[in-house]
């Protein structure tokens, strides 16, 4: 077996791994989301409702959707959406959170993101994946090419994420509002974790690998499927999961002694050109 072929079933064991990790949360997420759909107040993030724009009657792939809140929040905008995700867990209390909700335009499949040709066909206004979602795929150049597989010709595709640089920073000092280098920026392998979870569930033990991808990376992926960056964003506020230790009065959370000097999260748009 030659170094790549190593490399990728390493990469395929991890990934195995993340799904595994991922399903201890399931049932914990369900029951989080259920609640916060249940209150008429809850929203798409701001900033992501923001620069999509108008998505009634969009066809909409939201890649690894989780359990499908944002799929849901999307629907409720008027758009025909399809969410994707390696858990099963997870797509079982997608279609569970839909049908609560008497959700009939949002539609839940099971997979790999990277292996979505394999068993999925059709075509979307939009590809999107937000908050948190890429770091959890070791090959941004096939995520590239899945995207422009599924987008349109005058489609685009949208990335809400953390934003790379501050991927080096060591958590807990952030919250002290003190730069703390943990993570190489440079670092191609996936960073082990013993435990997963946080923002809607408690921790719990469960091996996880996450990588932690340069800016260029991002845009060499996407370059991969022959799309181009028409628009680009950075912001020094996120959502609950993201970062930062206090909420503004939109319910975005910054750190304070930090505030305006770093960026939390970056915005993109492609298109196929």
């Amino acid at each position: 077996m030659n170094l790549k072929e190593n490399q990728i079933l390493k990469e395929e064991q991890q990934i195995e791994a993340n799904k595994l990790a991922w399903g201890t949360l399931a049932k914990d997420h369900y029951e989080h989301f259920k609640v916060k759909l249940g209150d008429k107040s809850f929203k798409l993030n701001p900033m992501v409702a923001e620069e999509l724009g108008d998505i009634r009657g969009k066809r909409i792939l939201h890649l690894q959707c989780n359990t499908g809140a944002d799929s849901i929040l999307l629907a409720r905008k008027g758009a025909v959406v399809t969410g994707v995700d390696l858990v099963p867990e997870n797509i079982f209390y997608g279609k569970k959170l839909a049908e609560d909700f008497n959700i009939i335009n949002v539609e839940f499949i099971e997979s790999d993101v990277l292996k979505l040709m394999e068993v999925h066909s059709g075509q979307y206004d939009i590809v999107m994946t937000s908050d948190g979602a890429i770091g959890w795929l070791p090959d941004l150049n096939q995520w590239g090419r899945v995207i422009a597989h599924f987008l349109k010709d005058e489609g685009f595709f949208y990335l809400h994420d953390g934003h790379p640089f501050m991927g080096i920073f060591d958590e807990a000092a952030l919250d002290r509002g003190v730069l703390e280098p943990r993570y190489p920026y440079f670092q191609t392998s996936g960073d082990y974790e013993p435990s997963i979870g946080g923002y809607a569930s408690e921790e719990k033990n469960a091996e996880n690998y996450f990588w932690g991808h340069q800016l260029s990376t991002i845009i060499n992926g996407l370059l991969s499927g022959g799309l181009y960056v028409t628009y680009i964003k950075e912001y020094d506020r996120c959502v609950s999961g993201m970062g930062g230790s206090k909420t503004d009065e939109n319910g975005l959370l910054y750190y304070p002694e930090l505030e305006g000097k770093l960026p939390l999260v970056i915005s993109l748009k492609a298109e196929k050109k």
